[in-house]
């Protein structure tokens, strides 16, 4: 098994990070530091709390000036590679919110970022003060860098994984709006990314309002029509009518769906698997007409309380010409994952095409 994150930080690794430290700020206490950062709640730390750790101690240890500290943590953020420097952010987050280091705190956010992910260290800031910092954050949607146009975007996603939801964006999104419109045609991936995730987040409380500027804006640039694409992901595996037609996928009377079947079925019998297996579905899909079609399934999973829930899988997007007959199958494993367990009990397969459901199969995953 791979080592876990959070292993990574270890003595050693503290001490390097530590040493780093020291050449920017000849005071700083090696030994003390270390021993401070792995007390007796260390081991039952996961990552994000020993980033908070080591934040924490790295305040006791630095010049009680903020300003002064931060110019040392600018020094060590910008030689060293390690995993520590991740919380390095996370400094200003807990020492620097106070109205007087705030043009401070703005500087070290910019900078820090093109090494360590500001992302999270800006949220309370916006919560706090959001139209202020809101129109920090549109200034830095045309920054020259493209992490600090991400941090931009990614720092005000409603809902970003990690990170303090932004709950007033929830109830209304349009402070976010004039950024992502500002980088819709950036030229950066990564920066590209952070506004379809934003675009993802906001459709999950309004999906009317990213239907409409999913809308406007498709059809005008590649870059932009790739960040609507994965913006709308979640709309499209929810079947959003209106979303699908931008992509040309409203059509559902001119393709027909044939054999639909689990590939170990035995006529009469639900077919059963163990956890760890791996099982196969087929169909055959005719077009009457020439048209495009979105394929998915869904598995409805049993979880541990005896409930199902729905988890959408795409098959693929292809034109059809009239009269195509395309035969398909599709394996799915049930491997226990990180992200996923298994349980026994009736399950089913749907199949979907272009968001409406064309069959459901049931079997039995055992223990």
């Amino acid at each position: 098994m791979a080592e876990a994150w959070k292993d990574k930080i270890n003595e050693a690794s503290l001490r390097e990070f530590a040493l780093v430290v020291k050449s920017a700020y000849e005071p700083f206490q090696v030994d003390d530091f270390i021993s401070s950062v792995m007390d007796e709640t260390w081991n039952s730390l996961e990552l994000m709390a020993r980033g908070k750790q080591i934040c924490l101690n790295l305040g006791k240890f630095l010049p009680n000036d903020y300003a002064q500290a931060i110019a040392i943590l600018d020094k060590v953020i910008s030689s060293h590679n390690a995993l520590e420097i991740f919380c390095i952010p996370t400094f200003i987050e807990v020492f620097g919110q106070d109205e007087e280091n705030w043009d401070v705190s703005i500087g070290a956010m910019e900078r820090f970022t093109e090494f360590a992910s500001c992302e999270f260290t800006v949220r309370p800031f916006i919560i706090k003060h959001e139209k202020r910092m809101m129109e920090q954050m549109y200034a830095w949607s045309k920054h020259k860098n493209e992490n600090v146009r991400r941090l931009s975007s990614e720092g005000c996603r409603p809902a970003l994984p990690w990170g303090q939801a932004l709950n007033s964006f929830k109830k209304d999104p349009s402070p976010v709006l004039p950024i992502l419109t500002q980088l819709k045609t950036d030229p950066s991936a990564f920066v590209r990314k952070s506004v379809a995730n934003n675009l993802n987040d906001i459709s999950k409380t309004h999906p009317d309002l990213i239907a409409k500027l999913s809308k406007d804006w498709y059809g005008k640039t590649e870059l932009t029509d790739w960040i609507v694409k994965h913006g709308c992901r979640t709309l499209l595996k929810k079947g959003n009518r209106d979303v699908l037609a931008i992509f040309g996928f409203s059509d559902v009377s001119s393709v027909e769906v044939s054999d639909f079947m689990i590939v170990a079925d035995k006529a009469g019998k639900i077919p059963s698997y163990k956890i760890g297996d791996e099982f196969s579905f087929s169909f055959v899909l005719t077009a009457k007409e020439a048209t495009k079609a979105r394929l998915e399934y869904g598995i409805d999973y049993v979880k541990a309380n005896g409930k199902r829930n729905r988890k959408i899988f795409q098959i693929s997007e292809l034109p059809l010409k009239a009269n195509q007959r395309k035969p398909y199958t599709r394996k799915h494993s049930f491997e226990d994952l990180s992200t996923r367990r298994h349980y026994p009990g009736v399950h089913s397969v749907t199949l979907i095409v272009n968001g409406t459901e064309r069959g459901t199969l049931d079997f039995e995953l055992l223990n």
